[in-house]
């Protein structure tokens, strides 16, 4: 006959080895928060706009910006979910950094001559920044990808936005305030400048570019003396 203490040391190992492990914590697919989260996905970012400016879009794989980022490549869908979006947030942060720039450096003008002048420098900070070459993969990447090109175009908006307050501030006070469609000039001086840019970025020659930023700025004092002209002189009709 077993003992009760054999008895009772063999019960608690078979109630040991039926116990069940515990869990493993499952990682979230959302978007991970916290300063560690935060971090890690400023990286991933910094790391995929990296790797749109030097590899093109067809480079840019998982695999490539973790390398540049020195992360794991399952970081990327687990803080985005999918590498589009990762591309997305990198073109907002290069978008954002250069359009807080613009903001910034056109404050204050008030003349088509100072306007000029800035521009042609902010245009050359672009090509430097390699801001240029990360929004012409995206469009790129955007012909492309059909899901793509809907925010790709989306990320214009501020831009024309913010070209419309330019020429409303030039145009004020002058008849020409109330008569042109400032939006429209908007859209085209968007588009004119971001032609400008991807034509510099497919043959990699600045001189067309800063021959006519030259010929602006030229021409800009003829058009300031246009605009101090066109103010109304007695009753409004």
């Amino acid at each position: 006959m077993r003992s009760k203490q054999t008895l009772k040391t063999t019960r608690t190992r078979t109630v040991r080895s039926t116990r069940r492990p515990p869990a493993r914590p499952r990682l979230r697919s959302a978007q991970a928060t916290g300063p560690t989260g935060s971090a890690t996905r400023d990286r991933l970012v910094e790391a995929a706009l990296t790797t749109l400016r030097t590899r093109g879009f067809p480079g840019t794989t998982a695999r490539a910006i973790a390398r540049a980022g020195k992360l794991n490549q399952a970081l990327i869908f687990y803080h985005f979910g999918r590498l589009d979006r990762l591309l997305l947030a990198a073109l907002d942060l290069t978008s954002a950094q250069r359009l807080a720039r613009y903001q910034s450096a056109l404050a204050d003008v008030v003349s088509v001559t100072d306007a000029i002048d800035v521009m042609s420098h902010l245009y050359a900070e672009d090509i430097e920044v390699g801001h240029v070459a990360a929004v012409q993969e995206m469009v790129a990447g955007g012909s492309s990808i059909p899901s793509l090109r809907p925010e790709v175009v989306a990320r214009m908006e501020p831009w024309v936005r913010f070209a419309e307050s330019v020429i409303a501030r030039l145009l004020k006070g002058t008849f020409l305030d109330s008569m042109l469609p400032t939006a429209d000039f908007a859209y085209a001086a968007v588009a004119l400048y971001f032609g400008i840019e991807t034509l510099t970025h497919l043959d990699g020659d600045r001189s067309r570019a800063e021959a006519l930023f030259d010929t602006a700025k030229q021409l800009a004092p003829i058009a300031d003396a246009t605009l101090a002209s066109a103010t109304w002189t007695g009753d409004k009709p």
